[in-house]
């Protein structure tokens, strides 16, 4: 029998609960055996709930208001119903239902009183408008899908023929666009090594797919395929406008025109009434001007070119220089030139004059010599082309006397012109005067011999440019200081000259 020293097993812990026989302490804890497998049970004090408050008792909805419209609202809403203001495409419930966003969008704004409602379109009309712009817009996405979908397969059958087109005449010989001293000699037939032949392919294939590429990318991109489409294809003559709405507001067409959006000429005519009527009255020229291009573009979408196109842009034109807009003025003049070639009425020398006096303003003396290379003998006796060229010649000979003479005696709205670029040649002859006359000279003298009409003006343009201590009291008369002033003037005429405002020349 083995003992216990020599056994290689280790000896047998006591079981649990017995205590230990050995001279060490148990590995664990005793813990209480629990006699049966129900939950322990929850110790826990119950909270006393509060009582139910009482609920809020809703207070009575407040009396609606009754607002107090505006006469031009209600005059508007008057306006909107009646009988020669109806539209037989738009229903009353439309209206009105348009007619109450409207106001409301007003009224929730607070701006009920800012509205121009005499000007707004009625509701029938924002409707009539609204819809024609979404049959444009449907027009366009529909066109556009049929594009995309017959594009594709057409490119690429394009691109297949091509890239077959371009392997014959690479690889199969004769290439009839090589000039006659490649034919012979080239390089290619003096490579006679076989391995140069898989490279030359591998280069080969890689400029094809290159081609496919660029063919799928672009090629077919500018043929139409309103052919294959169902949609009806955009005609290629002028549009005829059905459009019976005198205003119209002007938006840049980014589609083909639609007709019931374009008024025909007759409408034209009753709109031109109009709106030289409203400029007499209001001379609202922001309105006047997006009424006047809505007109042109009207004209331009159905090529109509006569005596009333011109007498529409030579409106907008004048219009436009009393106001000082340049950018829209050059743009009717320019479309000006054009009629004129055709011989279809207007005033071409009272514009011819303007032309030159716009080109004077902004020293453009370039497109300057080619309007007095095309003035006739006739044409230079006339009185406004005879003064415009009188200006221009004071100005090259520096003849500022004579220059303040034709200022202020300037035909039609020449005058308008000559406004822009009168301060500088002011800046210019001042700068000689100081120069000329020392140490001082008359007040007065500066007021009559650059055009100004009072002493008082005089004197304002001299403080306008911090000559104020320039100007004394002396013999009970007011005196410019000369011999002071010149370094001051000289500055700010090189000032005037470094930069010329020419917004929207073309």
């Amino acid at each position: 029998m083995f003992t216990t020293m020599n056994s290689p097993w280790a000896p047998i812990p006591p079981p649990p609960g017995t205590p230990a026989q050995y001279g060490y302490p148990p590995a664990y804890h005793p813990v209480q055996v629990r006699q049966t497998f129900a939950a322990a049970p929850l110790h826990y004090v119950p909270v006393a709930q509060p009582p139910p408050q009482p609920r809020p008792v809703p207070a009575p909805p407040a009396e609606k208001k009754k607002i107090d419209w505006p006469g031009p609202v209600r005059l508007y809403v008057q306006r909107s119903f009646q009988s020669e203001n109806l539209l037989e495409d738009v229903s009353r419930d439309d209206m009105e239902k348009k007619l109450k966003e409207t106001i409301a969008a007003a009224s929730d704004n607070n701006t009920l009183d800012t509205v121009d409602w005499d000007n707004l379109l009625l509701p029938q009309q924002m409707i009539h408008q609204e819809r024609a712009q979404a049959k444009a817009m449907a027009w366009k996405q529909e066109s556009l899908e049929m594009r995309i979908g017959t594009n594709g397969h057409a490119n690429s059958n394009h691109a297949v023929s091509v890239s077959k087109k371009r392997k014959s005449q690479d690889i199969g010989g004769d290439d009839t666009s090589m000039p006659p001293w490649r034919t012979n000699n080239r390089i290619e037939d003096r490579i006679t090594d076989k391995r140069q032949q898989p490279f030359q392919e591998e280069k080969l294939s890689k400029s094809q797919r290159n081609l496919e590429k660029r063919l799928r990318r672009f090629d077919g991109g500018y043929k139409s395929s309103y052919a294959r489409s169902p949609s009806p294809e955009p005609s290629s003559g002028p549009v005829v406008g059905t459009c019976q709405i005198l205003e119209k507001q002007y938006f840049r067409l980014t589609s083909a025109p639609v007709p019931s959006q374009v008024r025909p000429e007759p409408i034209l005519r009753q709109t031109l009434d109009l709106l030289k009527k409203k400029w007499k009255k209001e001379g609202n020229y922001s309105y006047i001007c997006d009424q006047f291009k809505s007109m042109r573009q009207d004209l331009t979408v159905q090529r109509i070119k006569n005596e009333f196109t011109v007498t529409v842009y030579e409106i907008h034109a004048r219009i436009a220089l009393e106001k000082g807009d340049l950018g829209e003025y050059n743009q009717c003049q320019t479309q000006l030139r054009a009629l004129y070639t055709q011989n279809l009425g207007g005033n071409p020398v009272e514009f011819k004059a303007y032309r030159i006096l716009y080109f004077i303003h902004t020293s453009n003396r370039t497109a300057l010599n080619d309007v007095l290379a095309d003035l006739t003998t006739a044409e230079k006796e006339e009185k406004a082309i005879k003064h415009a060229l009188g200006v221009r010649s004071a100005l090259a000979l520096g003849n500022y006397h004579r220059f303040f003479r034709l200022y202020l005696d300037t035909p039609n709205m020449g005058a308008y012109l000559m406004d822009m670029f009168v301060v500088r040649e002011r800046l210019v002859a001042l700068s000689n005067i100081c120069k000329a006359y020392k140490p001082d000279i008359k007040l007065r003298f500066i007021t009559e011999e650059l055009g100004f009409e009072s002493d008082g003006d005089a004197a304002q343009f001299i403080c306008d440019y911090n000559g104020q201590h320039l100007l004394e009291e002396k013999n009970d008369e007011l005196r410019f200081l000369t011999g002071k002033a010149g370094a001051l003037f000289e500055t700010a005429r090189s000032a005037a000259f470094a930069k010329v405002d020419i917004k929207g020349q073309i």
